[in-house]
């Protein structure tokens, strides 16, 4: 024999699946990751005790200046992010929350990633000299370029390497620097042609630069309006295409000569 339920009754029992549905929902794993700014390093310096750049076979420059590559930090591929997660994020101009797929490729493991990123840079430190040594018209035969940067992988660096290299052996080449004694970030992949190449999370680059002391910040120029969305103060966007106009864009910038284009 069976009772009839009471109205409020009814709607208790119809609305369990609902509450069930939404806590699955809150709680359950989705597939983002949650980035923010990362480290900047000097690739005129050195990284970790070594100098990120070693040249052997052509003599080189005191370099006074600072190009500071610059990179995100995001949540592991096997972290689990959520909906407050995302939420909280969401609200946050130093946090963005991207698509898992667009950081990690899917399906792979930690241990496949971290070896993905290696790759990747190692093809990107390799382009890197080919296009600075074409460039300045110098043979690798001749001239040998080390690039060394820890727990660094991923392409981005590569127009940063470049810019160091030709700094290091012909400065703007009329005597003075690419940086002009400036604190000079920027991201950018490179390749041994010297085209510069997107890449991602450029909002958060920008902060990581500003917060390392830089004034100036060359970003790839189809991504313009991304440097510009959470442009910190008093950092200054100069948009780039190729390894020769940035360095026509920068000895222009330190000589006052000449136009310096912006985003």
């Amino acid at each position: 024999m069976f009772s009839r339920l009471t109205r409020p009754q009814a709607i208790a029992v119809c609305a369990l699946p609902v509450v069930a549905l939404l806590a699955t929902a809150v709680f359950a794993p989705l597939p983002f990751s949650v980035a923010q700014p990362g480290q900047t390093t000097n690739v005129l310096g050195k990284n970790k005790g070594a100098p990120v750049i070693t040249i052997k076979g052509a003599p080189t420059r005191d370099t006074p200046g600072q190009l500071r590559m610059t990179t995100i930090v995001a949540t592991s591929p096997d972290t689990r992010v959520s909906l407050p997660d995302v939420i909280d994020s969401w609200f946050r101009t130093d946090r963005a929350v991207m698509p898992r797929d667009a950081i990690y490729p899917s399906g792979d493991t930690v241990q496949e990633i971290e070896r993905h990123n290696e790759k990747q840079m190692k093809e990107s430190q390799d382009a890197a000299t080919q296009a600075a040594l074409n460039y300045l018209g110098l043979d690798d035969k001749d001239v040998k370029v080390g690039l060394r940067l820890a727990d660094v992988g991923g392409p981005s660096a590569g127009l940063l390497f470049s810019l160091g290299i030709v700094d290091k052996l012909d400065g703007d080449g009329t005597g003075g620097d690419l940086t002009g004694g400036r604190v000079i970030a920027g991201t950018g992949t490179i390749a041994a042609d010297g085209t510069v190449g997107a890449v991602g999370g450029v909002a958060l680059k920008t902060q990581a630069a500003k917060r390392d002391g830089a004034t100036v910040f060359l970003v790839p120029k189809a991504e313009c309006a991304d440097a510009r969305a959470e442009l910190p103060k008093g950092l200054r966007l100069i948009p780039v295409t190729t390894l020769k106009s940035t360095v026509s864009s920068l000895a222009a910038l330190e000589s006052g000569k000449g136009s310096v284009p912006s985003c």
